[in-house]
């Protein structure tokens, strides 16, 4: 089978592309040791089932889990029920907790692949009524979460973003959380570039001002945090965080431009991972800490290279649709029958966008089986009018 194919370009041309070979990436023997890796994970939806907009997700729960059991393979954790798996963009509370104990039990049937799980307030109509109710809302899912046996990353809300007066009602808020979990959790700083309802998170629009809310929060209940995951897109900014993190408590970057340079650190530190990101490019991802393991740092700035114009665009704006490319790149790759998602969310982004993404996948050679993406990509053209 030929992989080569004609693409469609912004000015209505059809050029040539021959695909070129996938890169080998071995599966480790091992985790990472010199840093805690999670990919925040996408679900599969139930292809025939009806996932139009406003509708109950209905998800093809083998392949979801499967695509778990691959991370695990190559060593990453698996942050569960976060914004990659379309909370607040198609996934309903009941299947979230649905989500969080089958994955929860599949890791300790596989020998207890790390694995984090995203608490929330989206049961929550999207003003709540009191703080109390947004209070009750985290425990609820904190609850199923524990019972399951995972450990929380208690998410950023919409719904108290909403309703908080200023910083105190954070205070409040994460003051009666904190006080209350059974293990340390990861917080979570979510910009409004990735969901424009968090603006203002930590009680000010202000970032400096803001980050100096959660520094606060987080002083007071250190021994209550494992972490915070950050996702601003703002590499500096992280960084000037990190250096005033307690001792112990980690900075989980969430910075889907910059994670090569943030990761490797330097001698003033370095991030911890929980990246969305780390779904699309697990191979790479594990190979390149594995280097960074070994002290081979060229190898590591070697491997990640190309995933970066890769990350740049999938996560390009509006950047809260990368779900969508996610979503895609993993159909290419063949961890999925169909590029059918929950919320009808694969028109979230354009064929040329598509097309692009498919382009950079293969220049990082991500693209494990070149003829059955070039088969793919061709059906999905057909579909967008583009004979081949």
């Amino acid at each position: 089978m030929s992989t080569t194919l004609r693409l469609p370009r912004p000015d209505g041309s059809l050029a040539p592309y021959q695909l070129g070979a996938p890169r080998p990436y071995p599966t480790p023997g091992r985790r990472p040791q010199s840093r805690t890796a999670y990919a925040a994970v996408h679900v599969v939806a139930d292809p025939l089932a009806d996932n139009t907009p406003g509708s109950p997700a209905a998800l093809d729960w083998e392949a979801t889990l499967a695509f778990r059991r691959h991370l695990w393979s190559y060593g990453l954790g698996v942050a569960e029920a976060m914004d990659t798996a379309q909370r607040g963009m198609g996934l309903d509370p009941a299947t979230t907790y649905e989500l969080i104990r089958r994955t929860a039990a599949e890791s300790l049937s596989t020998g207890g692949g790390p694995l984090v799980c995203g608490a929330g307030t989206d049961q929550l109509p999207p003003r709540a009524s009191s703080l109390a109710e947004v209070v009750a809302a985290y425990e609820e899912q904190l609850g199923v979460i524990e019972e399951a046996g995972a450990r929380a990353v208690l998410m950023a809300s919409r719904q108290l973003a909403a309703i908080a007066s200023g910083p105190g009602d954070y205070v409040h808020v994460y003051g009666r959380l904190l006080a209350q979990v059974r293990e340390p959790v990861v917080l979570h700083w979510l910009g409004p570039m990735f969901d424009p309802a968090l603006a203002g998170y930590w009680g000010s629009d202000d970032l400096d001002t803001a980050a100096e809310h959660c520094l606060t929060i987080i002083g007071d209940h250190a021994d209550k945090v494992d972490g915070i995951k950050v996702s601003l897109l703002d590499a500096e900014r992280e960084v000037k965080l990190r250096r005033r993190l307690p001792p112990g408590v980690r900075l989980y970057t969430g910075d889907d431009f910059g994670y090569p340079e943030l990761i490797k650190g330097n001698g003033d530190g370095w991030s911890d991972a929980l990246l969305g990101i780390f779904d699309a490019i697990a191979p790479a991802a594990s190979a390149a800490l594995s280097a960074l393991d070994a002290g081979d740092l060229d190898g590591y700035d070697e491997i990640l290279a190309p995933t970066v114009p890769l990350a740049r665009h999938m996560f390009g704006t509006p950047t809260y649709y990368y779900k969508t490319g996610i979503t895609f790149l993993a159909w290419l790759a063949g961890h999925q029958t169909h590029f059918r998602m929950v919320g009808g969310l694969e028109s979230g982004r354009s064929t040329l966008h598509l097309v692009e993404l498919f382009e950079l996948a293969d220049r990082a050679g991500l693209l494990v089986d070149p003829e059955l993406a070039a088969s793919r990509m061709r059906h999905y053209l057909a579909l967008a009018g583009v004979a081949q």
